[in-house]
């Protein structure tokens, strides 16, 4: 898999705990009878780094039921969670990556598309430089600098996808006018920002679209800001990463990767995307409040 060892374990995980469910076995049960502690399964059903053992997992498909097909994907992603590479955000430290925010970059490098939808700030990955600066210190006013210096390095990784020749990902931004007209920084930071927002907009594997004031209230501004993570398949089908939507939280972040709840977020898109301008009219409108935050 492209993103190392992550994917594979949260795909591991997604088929370890559903076939648990299906067969209605605690986790306790499920520790008991393969005689390991409740939280070496909780660890496996939510891609914590845990010692693989393909014995138990052998074990814990038998307990549920699994059939020969589904007892071979288990052991096939468990050998692919061991044998991966390491990504390039693990040679990062916690203060400059936190731990929560590590599995989305690990997500955001393994998908080949990426769905946005802002209400509050521009997505990380066309910021510029100045820009996510303004932010860390808003988020982190007594962060010493050399971290808030690191914490930009990983910012620059981040985007390096933008314009990879051989491996880009396709983005697709929408985002609410007021997201424009938020100053973060200085008027000069925003002008910049706006006027680089612009033109990455241009390039041809990302789509930046506003939804533009006039629309007034919609069912996007009660959904809130979330991103849309899909991943390129594998050789073996069963192994495809299915889609997951992450929403940032201030305690938390959240990971929706359930069929029916990426489905509601499939439909509050086709509603963004019927009310966002089209691109050329969203680098206008764009245009324009940069020259207003330039006057």
């Amino acid at each position: 898999m492209p993103s190392g060892s992550t994917i594979a374990r949260r795909l591991l995980s997604i088929q370890l705990e559903n076939l648990r469910e299906r067969a209605d076995i605690t986790r306790e049960a499920a520790a008991a009878a393969i005689s390991v502690a409740r939280s070496t399964v909780w660890k496996m059903e939510t891609g914590q780094p845990v010692r693989l053992n393909p014995v138990l997992l052998e074990r814990l498909c038998s307990l549920y039921g699994a059939s020969k097909k589904e007892a071979r994907v288990v052991l096939a992603l468990a050998e692919e969670a061991k044998g991966a590479t390491k990504g390039w955000w693990q040679a990062f430290t916690d203060d400059e990556i936190p731990k929560d925010f590590e599995l989305f970059v690990s997500f955001e490098d393994a998908a080949d598309r990426i769905t946005s939808y802002q209400t509050t700030f521009l997505p990380g990955l066309l910021h510029t430089e100045e820009y996510r600066r303004s932010l860390i210190w808003i988020e982190f006013p007594n962060k010493p600098s050399q971290d808030v210096e690191r914490m930009l390095a990983v910012g620059l990784q981040r985007q390096a996808r933008l314009t990879d020749s051989e491996n880009p990902v396709a983005i697709d931004v929408f985002m609410d006018e007021s997201v424009l007209r938020r100053t973060a920084g200085s008027t000069q930071i925003m002008t910049d920002q706006l006027r680089h927002l612009e033109d990455v907009g241009r390039l041809p594997n990302i789509s930046v679209r506003v939804v533009p004031q006039r629309v007034g209230a919609y069912r996007g501004l009660m959904v809130g800001t979330f991103v849309m993570l899909e991943f390129p398949p594998h050789p073996t089908a069963e192994l495809t990463m299915p889609p997951i939507v992450y929403a940032q939280g201030y305690l938390g972040d959240l990971y929706l990767e359930k069929p029916e709840e990426v489905r509601q977020y499939r439909e509050a898109c086709v509603d963004i995307n019927r009310l966002a301008l089209g691109e050329a009219d969203s680098r206008a409108l764009i245009r324009q409040v940069a020259e207003e935050y330039a006057q």
